[in-house]
């Protein structure tokens, strides 16, 4: 069983939104709609646990930079930039909102003062795209101090070959887990702490 780093984990959710998932997404992540079972049944595990839950979303202004190189999408205040329905944030159980306008969640957000005001230290990276939105935030969680758990059954990319580089890439410098595997280890440790991890 994986011993995990770290005292206190936040699960992130990574751009789970109409504009990616779904067949009406204008950049659609094709195994996306495979990993949401999974990533809701971290996201329970972790409200029943008292784990922190973030979701970041992609929200451009109209004329964003990122669309001289990608096509329109995830405009703030659209469709397109909204969750999907399944993996709404639930504020009543402290779930955490961090927009964002460029591929990591470190870049011009709150995102790294919010895990510092709550004592967070190990983010544990979920959805999509694997290769660039989540491996960029995860690249910069480690440049901040942070330790990365990326969940493999919970992380999707455009096809197997880019989600499997993105896994790759990160297995250097974090832990590459599937979501039972985070749970059953968190499960431990909790128990074993008899606190908030």
């Amino acid at each position: 069983m994986a011993e995990l780093k770290g005292k206190k984990h936040a699960l992130v959710i990574i751009d789970m939104l109409n504009d990616f998932i779904g067949e009406n997404a204008t950049l659609r992540c094709p195994d996306g709609e495979k990993i949401v079972p999974k990533i809701r049944e971290a996201i329970d595990f972790c409200h029943e646990n008292n784990i922190q839950v973030i979701h970041v979303q992609e929200a451009h202004r109209k004329n964003d930079a990122d669309f001289r190189v990608r096509p329109v999408h995830a405009i703030k205040g659209t469709w397109g930039s909204q969750f999907i329905p399944e993996l709404q944030p639930e504020e009543d159980k402290g779930d955490y909102v961090v927009q964002k306008r460029r591929h990591s969640a470190f870049s011009y957000t709150d995102f790294d003062l919010f895990l510092r005001e709550e004592s967070i230290d190990t983010v544990v990276l979920t959805g999509v795209w694997t290769n660039v939105c989540v491996r960029s935030t995860a690249s910069d969680a480690l440049y901040h101090g942070y330790n990365v758990i990326a969940l493999s059954d919970a992380t999707a990319s455009k096809d197997e070959d880019m989600h499997i580089a993105g896994l790759r890439d990160m297995d250097l410098f974090g832990e590459i887990l599937t979501t039972d595997e985070y749970m059953k280890a968190a499960k431990q440790k909790f128990s074993q702490s008899q606190q908030t991890i």
